[in-house]
């Protein structure tokens, strides 16, 4: 029996992009990236209240349900940081998005740069895992399958604002 409801099963495996193969990490970090290229294309500047508090509520949402419901997610898949939960990679993604430097959407083509860019990056960065990501995802429960995208998070923020001194 799958100990996750039908509800968190959706926010886990962000409405199973986590069972997409291969690479299920890709596949959750996209929904963010997606959603913010729409929000640009419609006129949303990256530095608006409303892009900033969009990816907020997907990184409070996604965060939430891998800290709430990570431990019947492992339970549910046999795994401690099971390949199917993608909400850690949905929540990580919105994170890097919510920090875009400015000007670096400001045309189309340097706006797909630097979504793709970010897209690289973390996905990069959460796939090496750093110090101290390779410590965070040892912590128990869902914080050890958040917290290191968190901090992968954080490194890709950094590389994009060094990426945007140097372009």
């Amino acid at each position: 029996m799958n100990p996750l409801s039908p509800t968190a099963d959706r926010l886990v495996t962000t409405f199973s992009l986590g069972r997409c193969r291969p690479a299920s990490g890709s596949w959750g970090s996209l929904p963010p990236v997606l959603i913010a290229a729409a929000m640009l294309a419609f006129g949303a500047p990256a530095n608006s209240l409303l892009f900033g508090l969009v990816m907020a509520v997907i990184v409070g949402v996604f965060s939430g349900a891998c800290v709430r419901f990570g431990d019947r997610a492992s339970a549910a898949f046999g795994r401690s940081d099971p390949s199917e939960v993608v909400a850690d990679e949905t929540a990580g993604m919105a994170l890097v998005l919510m920090f875009l430097p400015a000007g670096t959407t400001d045309t189309l083509g340097l706006a797909v740069l630097t979504l793709a860019f970010a897209f690289v990056s973390f996905r990069l960065l959460d796939i090496v895992k750093p110090f101290p990501a390779d410590r965070l995802e040892r912590l128990p429960g869902g914080w050890g399958v958040l917290l290191d995208d968190i901090a992968a998070a954080v490194y890709a923020i950094i590389a994009l604002h060094i990426a945007a001194l140097v372009i």
